[in-house]
């Protein structure tokens, strides 16, 4: 047995733990699970709607910004839940196991085409997607809540998010590079309502990964810093709203991810219409989208140094200014010059790989900050109300795209589409992420909160003078 010093074992029973890196990489893979069922949905839903399952471009935007909302207002709901109660298999890892297979199911639902009419086929949508979002947040916000349990030892939250990050960005080269490859393998094409089988059986192979990574997640962690049985009974739903209010650092993260992920969702949908229609091959597609993710496995690793040497808003700042570079140049490049525009989809990827990392890392620094208001360390509320404006910002990426593909004159049935419709698209892919970028810069520059106050924040907390 290691010998454990005096002064290790009093930062321990703080709450101050040091973890194994099986505990880290069980922790991240929880994050990746949820890539491989929730991120695949996200990603092509919107496409497989359009091409293969057959509705309108506007009726697929409407139904995902309805979903969205219903999805955003349980969200809150579902995080004062999980901050009341305790499972008995634990606070927060305890739902990992629960809704493993109920969100796995859905997943799978979401990509089967029912033998129904057009408002049947419309309504079996509405529900498969809807129940699909109220589950995984049963799952989401658990599992943000998770690090903030595992320890307080903020070098272990930046390793933490590190490796969570980076085994997110695997899945990202799996979904964005092996969905459209396996799905051509399996059906030809994945642009035709021939192609149903074969994304029925991709989605099929990746929900699998996914509910198995989940249960690892579930398993290899361990909770250490929860908040106690007397204070959760003192929980209510109105910590809601009184924690948007009182905590500001909390707010300014919120802004940060309804910016972030509209970005992504919006790029991410117009990427394989993108491929398709402006370059003129979908083959192309997984090539396309797998640059996403690579750039983010070999510069997350180095994240925490990055921060060191920047800072926090210096390291955002540069990753957004890279970023814009990237977006501007996949709007102006000719559709011809097919390398460049992969350079400049790797250029955007390395800035906004970064961005959407970090931003996660400073969700413990609010809940810290909160703990230290109140006393109270409500982790799965602070959660579910970054998760509502997350999801808030996937809607603005799942509503945008469809209206201004229905306004351009976007047809599923044209091989060729018109030059408004490819306007639109590249729009969608680079010139409104673009103005988003700048957007974003500015809410950053409204994060306050440094890292010396949350050192003496932390030894208040330690110390118990709050």
């Amino acid at each position: 047995m290691a010998y454990i010093s005096q002064k290790d074992s009093e930062r321990e029973s703080k709450g101050f733990y040091k973890l194994s890196w099986r505990e880290r990489i069980a922790f991240g893979s929880g994050d990746m699970a949820q890539n491989f069922i929730y991120q695949t949905v996200t990603t092509y839903l919107l496409f497989f709607y359009t091409n293969v399952y057959g509705l309108n471009p506007a009726i697929a935007a409407a139904m995902f910004l309805g979903v969205r909302i219903i999805d955003a207002v349980w969200d809150p709901i579902a995080g004062a839940l999980i901050d009341m109660h305790t499972t008995r298999f634990g606070k927060y890892r305890g739902w990992l196991l629960i809704m493993a297979l109920p969100l796995t199911a859905l997943m799978i639902a979401c990509f089967i085409v029912p033998s129904f009419g057009e408002a049947g086929k419309v309504a079996y949508a509405c529900a498969t997607y809807v129940l699909l979002s109220v589950v995984y947040t049963t799952v989401n916000v658990p599992f943000g809540a998770l690090n903030a349990a595992l320890t307080r030892d903020q070098h272990e939250v930046t390793i933490l998010t590190t490796t969570r990050m980076w085994l997110v960005n695997v899945a990202q080269v799996a979904i964005t590079y092996g969905v459209p490859t396996l799905v051509i393998a399996f059906a030809g094409t994945m642009n035709s309502p021939e192609a149903r089988g074969g994304w029925l059986l991709t989605v099929l192979i990746y929900g699998v990964v996914g509910l198995g990574a989940l249960l690892f997640s579930f398993a290899g962690t361990k909770e250490r810093v929860v908040i106690s049985k007397e204070k959760q009974s003192k929980v209510k739903f109105s910590d809601l709203f009184t924690e948007v209010v009182r905590n500001k650092p909390l707010r300014v993260i919120s802004f940060m991810f309804i910016t972030a992920f509209a970005i992504m969702a919006i790029t991410n949908s117009a990427a394989t219409y993108f491929v398709k229609y402006n370059l003129g091959d979908e083959s192309l597609v997984g090539y396309y989208n797998v640059i996403s993710a690579l750039p983010a496995l070999a510069i997350l690793p180095f994240m925490p140094l990055l921060r060191r040497k920047l800072g926090k808003k210096g390291l955002l700042y540069l990753s957004l200014a890279v970023s814009f570079v990237g977006f501007a140049a996949l709007f102006v490049l000719p559709t011809e010059r097919v390398g460049m525009i992969f350079v400049a989809q790797l250029i955007r990827s390395i800035g906004f790989g970064v961005v959407g990392a970090f931003i996660w890392s400073l969700i413990p620094e609010a809940i810290t900050y909160g703990e230290w208001q109140t006393g109270r360390r409500i982790s799965g509320i602070a959660n579910a109300l970054i998760g509502f404006f997350f999801k808030f910002g996937l809607a603005l990426g799942g509503f945008v795209p469809g209206v201004v593909l229905s306004l351009t004159g976007f047809s599923s049935e044209l091989d060729m589409q018109g030059d408004a419709a490819l306007l639109g698209i590249r729009v969608l892919l680079a010139a409104l992420p673009a103005l988003l970028v700048v957007l974003l810069a500015f809410i950053v520059s409204r994060y306050n909160l440094t890292d010396e106050q949350l050192v003496a924040y932390g030894k208040e907390i330690e110390a118990g003078t709050t």
